[in-house]
């Protein structure tokens, strides 16, 4: 695995541990179709949420937030939409959420921003 795809995957880790200690229950790690793919996908109460996370080293070249563009989120949109019919769960109430995560040498932040769309 390189570099860029093993600090992705931590990002992702991280982003799994924090949505799990706020008692979010995680449904679908990494959900891939024809459509596009998702990062997570959790549940938290009766709304589902669907998660894109970006993980930096730091802010010097823009927020993370900002690589999530509207290309992205209309993929995520139909990838969402795909999964909801595929799981019979339409009826259910949606957000579309982005968790930033800013790796440092000795620290970690994590930013989670909800209902982007």
């Amino acid at each position: 695995m390189y570099f860029k795809q093993k600090f992705g995957k931590n990002g992702e880790d991280l982003a799994e541990a924090y949505l799990k200690l706020i008692n979010y229950k995680i449904l679908e790690k990494n959900f891939r179709c024809f459509r596009g793919e998702i990062d997570l996908i959790a549940l938290t109460g009766e709304q589902i949420i669907f998660i894109e996370i970006k993980a930096r080293h730091g802010k010097k070249y823009g927020l993370a937030a900002e690589a999530v563009t509207e290309k992205k989120l209309k993929h995520i949109y139909k990838t969402a939409e795909y999964y909801l019919i595929t799981n019979k769960m339409e009826k259910n109430d949606v957000r579309i959420d982005v968790i930033e995560i800013y790796i440092g040498k000795d620290e970690c932040h994590i930013n989670h921003l909800k209902q982007v769309v």
